[in-house]
């Protein structure tokens, strides 16, 4: 969605930071992490802002970035948010680049709404086949999405309206004319 390899590197490690940051904020409440899903926002934005490749990158490196420097996720979690959050800034990207409807605020929440709800079923599996054998893949899709629907309904106002934002202040290239 924007400039230069430079531009985007620069937003990438300021979306990178963020998931350290964001996430403390939110854990003071108990259960804040699972509840608000702060890391999942800064993530989101990448893959919007910068693509997929920047999207991945940030997703992958958050969790693990985050988990050494706070003990946020535990370590032992970190493995099953990085994919989780990998899947969400590699989606969106992808899509962000694909789906033209002609209305940027279209192709943002088409984007955003697909790479949720493909890094949830990616992440259940994951959970399921590789981090916690023998349970089911659709419990842990089904648990992250009613545990999660605040935070969900946050990044569903925010990060339009950020991006939206950002565009209009002349921050982001402009989608279309």
């Amino acid at each position: 969605m924007t400039g230069t390899k430079t531009k985007k590197l620069v937003l990438a490690a300021i979306c990178l930071a963020l998931c350290v940051i964001l996430p403390l904020l939110f854990h003071a409440v108990p259960n804040g992490g699972s509840i608000f899903l702060p890391m999942h926002i800064p993530v989101l934005i990448c893959g919007l802002m910068c693509g997929s490749v920047y999207g991945a990158l940030c997703g992958a490196m958050g969790p693990l970035l985050s988990s050494l420097i706070t003990g946020m996720p535990p370590l032992s979690m970190a493995p099953a948010m990085m994919v989780e959050c990998m899947v969400y800034g590699l989606v969106c990207g992808l899509l962000m680049k694909f789906i033209k409807t002609g209305k940027n605020i279209a192709d943002i929440y088409i984007s955003l709404s697909l790479s949720m709800l493909l890094g949830r079923i990616v992440a259940g599996f994951a959970k399921a086949l590789i981090f916690t054998p023998g349970v089911s893949p659709f419990a842990w899709v089904i648990t992250s999405l009613a545990t999660g629907i605040p935070g969900i309904v946050i990044q569903l106002v925010l990060i339009p309206l950020l991006i939206t934002s950002l565009e209009k202040a002349g921050l982001l290239g402009k989608r279309y004319e």
